[in-house]
């Protein structure tokens, strides 16, 4: 069972605090907690598509789960559970439509900033090389081309957009200047090191982890990996045996629903037109298969 595309205004489960509603997350204050839903709702160029794609919330929440407990020894993170047998009382009453797309976190404080690693030349990235040869500021050498690799991964921040808007690419100097230089360098070593544990994971399962971004809060004053990791929403993975530098290359994620959407000519103005049923089978499908093989496991049934 899904959250519906359209919930009422405010998003409402009886006894329970609606707190934000993301693009494709619902969130709930516990009190001393959030509970975070991943709904089947999905975005392509930062607008909210009226048709869902089933289990992808599943597939979010059950790879964040499976990330934050590989990582949490090189940052903390902010998941208490998702596990339905281990939720407060309070999401009882309502576990038929949470369970599989819920995690229970620790409340953070955000830092409004997006922390972004590539490690090869794609999407935005590809298209300021191509005028200035350069990502985000940082120089790169003349000749790459359309996925390529980079020479070594590289952080690139932006600020976060609301709802409807686009994030900003912006230099590590202007990140510094919003929360600080100490703290925006921790980020960025810290970014690092997911991304490149990610990275060498995804090898084994003959994935290539092409860039990814993080988000970061604190806990208690302590830095903590917030919001998803390394899932197919927030990263770019595709498939190593077919990759080719000098193109775009096939992607684990929502790809078949942003080439339908260019293929009829929709200006990525809000509303969004509905997708037909092909291509939503094949959004699924490739989620689920991003989860298949990161895991090497089969996607729990719900």
């Amino acid at each position: 069972m899904s959250i519906p595309s359209k919930p009422s205004a405010p998003y409402d489960l009886e006894g329970l605090t609606h707190y934000r509603r993301g693009k494709v997350r619902e969130v709930f204050d516990l009190g001393d907690s959030y509970a975070i839903v991943a709904t089947d709702r999905v975005s392509a160029y930062d607008v909210v598509i009226p048709t869902d794609i089933p289990d992808k919330g599943h597939v979010l929440t059950a790879l964040s789960d499976y990330w934050f407990a590989l990582t949490a020894d090189i940052v903390p993170n902010h998941c208490i559970t998702a596990n339905p047998a281990e939720f407060p009382e309070a999401l009882l009453p309502h576990l038929d439509l949470l369970k599989g797309r819920t995690m229970v976190v620790k409340k953070a404080e955000v830092f409004p900033v997006e922390c972004v690693v590539r490690g090869y030349l794609v999407g935005s990235g590809w298209k300021e090389y191509g005028q200035f040869g350069t990502v985000c500021g940082i120089k790169l050498p003349d000749g790459l081309q359309e996925g390529s690799r980079l020479p070594e991964p590289i952080f690139t921040p932006a600020t976060k957009a609301e709802m409807g808007d686009h994030d900003e690419n912006i230099p590590f100097e202007r990140m510094a200047e919003i929360i600080g230089y100490e703290t925006a360098d921790t980020l960025r070593t810290l970014s690092l090191a997911v991304y490149g544990f990610g990275l060498a994971h995804a090898t084994t399962k003959g994935l290539i982890l092409a860039d990814t971004k993080f988000e970061f809060g604190t806990c208690d004053g302590v830095i903590t990996l917030i919001d998803e990791v390394l899932t197919p929403d927030s990263s770019r993975y595709w498939p190593a045996d077919t990759w080719k530098p000098g193109g775009s290359q096939p992607s684990f994620d929502k790809q078949f629903v942003r080439d339908h959407l260019d293929a009829v000519g929709w200006d990525h103005s809000p509303p969004a037109p509905p997708l037909p049923a092909d291509v939503v089978e094949r959004t699924t499908a490739k989620y689920r298969e991003a989860y298949d093989r990161i895991t090497g496991e089969e996607l729990p049934s719900l």
